[in-house]
Formats: C-alpha cells, structure tokens, sequence
C-alpha cells in the first residue's frame, strides 16, 4: 500500500513537456520546422468494471488491473499545414484477485499519423487526421497482453476556436471512425475539449473523451487477456489538466483522468 501511495503521489506530478508552445491542442497544426514533445508517467488502476449492460461492478474475486507506463508523443510540422504525429508507450501491466496473477511488460502498440489543416479564420480551424496504430514489440499469445496485435486505421475531423478576446482560452471538438482489423469492432471516436490560461504561468484544460463500439465485432471470438482492450466496449472519460509554465520552452502538468460511463471494459482511473 506504501508503494502504491507513493508511485501515485509521484506520478501525479508528472512529466516534461520538451515542447516550443505550451499548448497546441487538436485542430491547429505546428508551424513548419517546430514540434511538440511531450513525456508522461501514467498510473492506471482498476476495481471495477462495466458490464454489458453499463452497471459498473467489482471485478470477479476482487480483482484489480493495473497498468504502469510511459508515454511519448511528438507532433512535427512538415509544413505551416501538414504536421506528423507519433505516440509509443513503454508498459507495465498487472492483473490480480485471489487465485491469480499476471504480469507482462513491453512497449505496446504504437500511432503514426498525419494532421492536415484545412482552413483557418476568425471563425476557427479545420483540420483532418489520419491514423494508424500498429503492433508493438509484444507476444499477441501472452495471457495479459500488451495489445491485441492488429492494425487500426482512423479518419477524423477535427475543429478548434480561440476565444480569445473574450477568454484566455479554446475549444476544440474531433469525430473519427476507427477501422479494427479482424475480430475487434469498428469505433465512432469523439473528443470535446476547453483550455484557458490561469494567469501568466499556469493553465488548465478539461476532455471529454469518447469511444462507442459500432457492434460490427465477431461475436464468436473468445476474448482472453487484458481488461481493457475487450473485441468490443463504450468508454466515456473525463480528463483534467493542470499545467505550470516554467519558460517558453517547458512545462510541467498533472493530470487526473476518471472513466464516467462505459460497457463491456474496465472502470478504472488515471494519473499522470
């Protein structure tokens, strides 16, 4: 329990932002030449999880999955319009209850993909992505594993504002449809989002972020394995921000994530 405590506390806390803006959120692209980094410590825990039906439950013989990693993420920009994106996450996972243990570790899979904005104005930015996650370097045949070792494609459109003057701040809202190779089911994706400055140092940014299955999975594969990658699963999150600017360049955030409804998936919380 000590261990668990302190790991939180230190992972709340949390992690570089190597990055020339503190804030490019989803629809604006990276001017030519820049990028964004961002390195994040993420803790992961899970009691409880959604049924087919939606009610939230403890999982079976008081289980509990857990899932410790690393995450990097990198926008660059091509152009003033074209920006590339990479994400990679180094994972430590576990899932526990009272007859057995499992443990698995590695990097998961892994998304490449391409921002193009379309238009920009006074009345906001447009912009389309596209996205591949592959396999990462992992058994697809471990008990617990790391990911289910198929390729996704995704298409999404994405429009951001500033509201500024009226607010030191934006909003941004994204729709995709995530194509799942195999026996997992296809995905409508959705995103809302709002961010402000808290002065000339801090910031805050809150997500509401969405995964509906489209029913479309085969039915009469048997799913073994991690809790939270299930062949077919709802999962609504809320995700809230705070962020420290230390200069131009780098910034420090805290981030706490809670899934607020779901079915077919775990129910767990997150802390970066």
């Amino acid at each position: 329990m000590l261990r668990k405590y302190f790991i939180t506390s230190l992972l709340s806390f949390c992690l570089l932002l190597l990055t020339t803006v503190y804030a490019y959120a989803g629809a604006w692209s990276m001017e030519k030449g820049k990028s964004y980094n961002r390195v994040a410590f993420n803790y992961y825990e899970a009691q409880k999880q959604y049924d087919l039906d939606g009610d939230r439950k403890d999982m079976p013989w008081d289980g509990e999955f857990t899932d410790y990693n690393i995450n990097y993420y990198l926008e660059y920009g091509f152009t003033d319009r074209l920006t590339g994106i990479f994400s990679v996450f180094y994972k430590d996972i576990s899932q526990e209850d009272d007859y057995l243990k499992y443990d698995n570790k590695g990097i998961g899979d892994i998304d490449y993909g391409i921002k193009y904005r379309i238009s920009q104005g006074d009345w906001g930015v447009f912009s389309v992505q596209g996205l591949l996650k592959a396999p990462g370097f992992y058994d697809e045949d471990d008990v617990l594993p790391l990911g289910n070792a198929q390729y996704d494609f995704e298409m999404r459109v994405l429009y951001g504002r500033s509201l500024w003057p009226v607010l030191p701040g934006y909003v941004n809202m994204e729709a995709g449809y995530r194509l799942r190779a195999e026996e997992p089911a296809d995905e409508f994706r959705y995103l809302l989002e709002a961010g402000t400055d808290l002065g000339n140092v801090a910031y805050a940014r809150v997500k509401l972020d969405g995964i509906l299955g489209l029913d479309n999975g085969d039915d009469s594969a048997d799913f073994l394995g991690n809790p939270t990658n299930t062949y077919e699963y709802d999962l609504t999150k809320l995700d809230i921000t705070l962020g420290v600017k230390i200069n131009e360049a780098w910034s420090v955030e805290a981030q706490y994530t809670q899934a607020l409804w779901g079915e077919n998936t775990a129910a767990g919380t997150t802390y970066a």
